[in-house]
C-alpha cells in the first residue's frame, strides 16, 4: 500500500498548485521526495510541513534564490544556524518595514473613507 499524499493532493493540502510543487522541487526548494514504486511523489507530512514553510517566506516577499540559500543552509546541518538565522532576521525586518508602509497606506484610505462619508451624510441633510 502507497503512503504519503500526490502532488495534486499535497497542492490541494498547501493551496499551493501542483505545478508550484514541482517547480520548488525542480529549484531544489523540496528536497528529497519519496516516490512511489511507480515513480510518482508521495509527500510526508513533513513535507507538507516544510512546504506550508515556503509558503509563508513566499507569501511575505522572499525571493527565490534567498529561499534556496536558506534550503542550502538548512541541508548543511546545525553549522549553519547562525546563518539561517541571519537570513530569517533580515527577512523579518523586512517584512516589519512593509508592514508599515501598509499601515500607513490604510491609514490615508481610512481616512478618505471618513471624508467620503462624513460628504455623503452632509448630503443625505
Amino acid at each position: 500500500m502507497e503512503t504519503g499524499l500526490t502532488v495534486q493532493q499535497a497542492a490541494d493540502k498547501t493551496g499551493l498548485s501542483g505545478h508550484t510543487i514541482r517547480y520548488y522541487e525542480r529549484i531544489g526548494l523540496i528536497p528529497s521526495i519519496e516516490r512511489a514504486p511507480n515513480g510518482h511523489r508521495r509527500y510526508s507530512a513533513d513535507d507538507i510541513g516544510w512546504i506550508e514553510f515556503l509558503k509563508c517566506l513566499r507569501s511575505t516577499g522572499m525571493p527565490i534564490a534567498e529561499m534556496q540559500r536558506y534550503v542550502e543552509l538548512e541541508q548543511e546541518g546545525d553549522a549553519t544556524l547562525p546563518g539561517r538565522l541571519a537570513l530569517l532576521e533580515a527577512h523579518r525586518r523586512r517584512i516589519k518595514a512593509k508592514m508599515r508602509e501598509l499601515n500607513s497606506f490604510l491609514e490615508r484610505i481610512e481616512g478618505k473613507i471618513g471624508y467620503y462619508q462624513e460628504m455623503k451624510k452632509q448630503q443625505m441633510n
